[in-house]
């Protein structure tokens, strides 16, 4: 997925440079832990697409601050849309041969493969194991990012549009289609991922010892396989939607 590819970029350079900031009064309530825990509620919108998400989060501060943080979590989203155009999944169409996994991080999306089946309704529940990374700049401030590595999703089957982009007509072009949510989630890279994805790039305010606050920008990715193939002997769909989150905090 670009996005991780991009917030990584974005936080790395801040945290080859990052340097200690002066303590204040109250920075002696705010210890670098080497082992911190969270359980986490946000929330992300953009229009008619939204999600709610729950989370457990298990950092192990490294070096001898502990300022930077890696671990893993588990996360619960739910996502809900409408009006949501999904376009074809697999790394081989949109990307072509040749591109697996990241490998084909650069490599140009062939829209002229690129069909889409138009959905009125996502309602998708995903649980997702994730992996975590944080860095503390101050004694209340923290930059960080998560994603979602592997899980599964549910929810109710979906009757939608099929639209193919193909230069020659295709008789299946404007027929409904079926389709159910794919059920295993995996990060493999870019367009080979499966299933839905959850993704954020966050800033992070600690209001007092046991409670923060996070805001930031979100990506979320979900999949639907239709019962029958399609064109390009095709089933899969997937739509990325990026949006903002926000996000309450309780630290264990």
């Amino acid at each position: 997925m670009k996005t991780v590819f991009l917030i990584m970029c974005l936080l790395g350079p801040v945290l080859g440079v990052a340097q200690p900031a002066p303590t204040d009064s109250a920075s002696h309530r705010f210890n670098f832990k080497r082992i911190t825990q969270t359980a986490d509620l946000s929330l992300a919108t953009k229009g008619d697409f939204n999600t709610i998400s729950l989370s457990l989060v298990r950092l192990r501060g490294l070096g001898r601050s502990h300022r930077f943080r890696v671990g893993f979590g588990l996360r619960f989203t739910a996502a809900f849309g409408r009006n949501t155009d999904y376009r074809t999944a697999p790394s081989r169409l949109a990307k072509g041969p040749g591109h697996p996994s990241a490998l084909g991080l650069f490599a140009p999306t062939l829209d002229e493969n690129l069909d889409t089946l138009r959905l009125s309704r996502t309602q998708a529940y995903s649980l997702n194991i994730s992996g975590n990374l944080e860095y503390a700049l101050s004694r209340r401030v923290a930059i960080g990012a998560n994603l979602d590595m592997v899980g599964f999703t549910v929810g109710p089957d979906q009757t939608g549009t099929f639209i193919a982009s193909s230069p020659a007509p295709s008789p299946l072009s404007g027929t409904m289609q079926d389709a159910r949510l794919t059920a295993f989630n995996a990060l493999i890279g870019d367009q080979s991922d499966r299933g839905s994805l959850n993704t954020e790039g966050y800033i992070r305010y600690r209001l007092n010892p046991r409670l923060s606050l996070r805001a930031g920008a979100s990506l979320i990715v979900n999949e639907y396989t239709t019962t029958r193939p399609l064109t390009f002997g095709n089933d899969r769909f997937r739509s990325g939607n990026n949006r903002v989150v926000l996000a309450f905090s309780y630290h264990l």
